[in-house]
């Protein structure tokens, strides 16, 4: 009997409903997993150009030295881009309706530009979390109704058999539990991963709303010093 009571066997001796529910868990694992590689990657990456650009905007003798870099530059990312608007601004190279919204002060604008750089980079690095935070929230659930039906399942086999005895409900509600650690084992890296993206995310913002900062200071006072 021990060679009948293995994960493939559960798999062989689920109906269509249980099918689902399995392939729904697999989805929602590959989903989670995909996300979690290319996002850990993606932000190493950011990370990366962000600290070789923030080196060489600070080393920069005046911002006339880091508008040209930034045009000779073709690596981008949040930091330069906020600073390219900033000194857009600066430089006086508006287009249209951009020039009538300067005209109405210098000041006011920049903040505009600058708070809207960073909503903008807000909402791009927020792109997955959805996917994640649903995956941890849901996958227990699914793997509950999962083992719900798997044991309502194996009762009425049992029922219809008529042999209710403990080597005969051992098996099918042992297996019909896997469901619920299959659904544990999807929720479980999802919500580790959530967290530690939303913590990453909130340190970025942090970090690019203090570089905003210093860029409206740098614009709106003069070409820093030293």
């Amino acid at each position: 009997m021990g060679q009948n009571l293995g994960f493939a066997h559960f798999i062989l001796q689920c109906d269509a409903m249980g099918k689902v529910v399995l392939l729904l868990l697999l989805a929602l694992s590959l989903a989670s997993w995909y996300l979690m590689v290319t996002k850990a990657l993606a932000n190493m990456g950011a990370r990366k150009r962000a600290d070789i650009f923030l080196k060489q905007f600070w080393d920069s003798s005046s911002l006339h030295e880091m508008q040209y870099t930034l045009s000779t530059s073709s690596d981008e990312n949040a930091f330069s881009n906020l600073a390219k608007q900033a000194l857009a601004v600066n430089s006086g190279n508006q287009k249209g309706a951009e020039k009538l919204l300067a005209a109405g002060g210098v000041s006011e604008y920049l903040t505009r530009v600058l708070r809207n750089g960073i909503d903008q980079e807000s909402t791009k690095i927020e792109h997955g979390l959805t996917v994640l935070a649903s995956a941890g929230s849901a996958a227990p659930f699914v793997g509950l109704f999962g083992t719900v039906w798997g044991i309502y399942h194996a009762l009425v086999q049992i029922g219809m058999s008529g042999q209710g005895t403990l080597d005969k409900v051992a098996g099918p509600v042992g297996e019909a539990l896997i469901m619920t650690a299959v659904g544990l084992a999807v929720a479980i890296p999802a919500v580790l991963a959530y967290n530690s993206f939303t913590r990453r995310n909130r340190l970025w913002l942090a970090q690019l709303d203090n570089f905003a900062h210093d860029l409206y200071t740098l614009v709106t006072v003069g070409d820093k010093k030293g």
